[in-house]
């Protein structure tokens, strides 16, 4: 059976994509963490899927050169460093739409890494899941300011949903956007949670380019946030 190394697999998306892999019949699935990634770099695998790329738009902005290392760099080191048939990049859609920011043009710089042979790189958007502690979503949740224009559209969806494609799809190849079709527009899900939260900033429009038919509306998220609940860790409380 196929080995596939799956490089963060305790964060958002990485832990999601152990819950698909644990479901096929198909692929056996070997989490890749901080802790054993070097001794895991001495084996060979037939897929290596890197989605430990670090996600903080704020972030990146501040710290240029860390993000690098940790975007650019760190792709750079598995697809030279290590042993495999076929790499999968996960990536967003900023890469595209947000390249007059440092975190898009990391994220570009990392699909320019990967765009080879029989590679796939895909595309998200914004997910969700009940798992998530930070994001557009729960600021929204905790009325906090969302720094973009409450007209930008997300195509939001599930983290599972994410995470199920990748594991059913890695037979294809190239860059391919994945999402919720009909991206909304912020403000709508502002208005349909009461968030009393701010919008400031620039439009930030993060729609996928032709969206497929089996792919869920964006609207969806609507039903999830009507029962979700935020962490109560650090201080975060329920959702009014």
């Amino acid at each position: 059976m196929p080995r596939v190394a799956v490089v963060g697999a305790k964060g958002f998306l990485g832990s999601a994509l152990m819950r698909a892999f644990s479901r096929s019949s198909e692929y056996t699935a070997v989490a890749v963490t901080r802790e054993n990634c070097e001794e895991m770099k001495k084996d060979s695998y037939d897929v290596l899927i890197n989605c430990a790329m670090p996600s903080a738009r704020f972030w990146a902005k501040q710290n240029p050169e860390k993000d690098f290392v940790e975007t650019v760099e760190k792709t750079a080191k598995l697809l030279y460093g290590w042993s495999f048939k076929k790499f999968v990049q996960v990536s967003t859609v900023s890469a595209r739409c947000q390249l007059d920011t440092v975190y898009g043009r990391h994220k570009a710089a990392t699909e320019k890494l990967c765009d080879f042979d029989q590679h796939l790189i895909v595309r998200f958007g914004a997910l969700y899941s009940q798992n998530m502690k930070k994001g557009v979503l729960v600021d929204m949740m905790q009325n906090k300011t969302v720094f973009v224009d409450g007209e930008s559209r997300y195509c939001f969806a599930d983290v599972d949903f994410a995470a199920n494609w990748i594991a059913s799809n890695l037979h294809r190849s190239g860059i391919v956007e994945v999402g919720g079709r009909n991206a909304m527009a912020l403000k709508d899900v502002a208005k349909h949670i009461g968030s009393t939260g701010a919008f400031e900033g620039a439009l930030d429009h993060q729609e996928i380019e032709n969206p497929e038919s089996d792919f869920p509306e964006a609207s969806e998220v609507l039903l999830f946030l009507d029962n979700y609940v935020i962490p109560v860790e650090a201080g975060m409380t329920k959702n009014p």
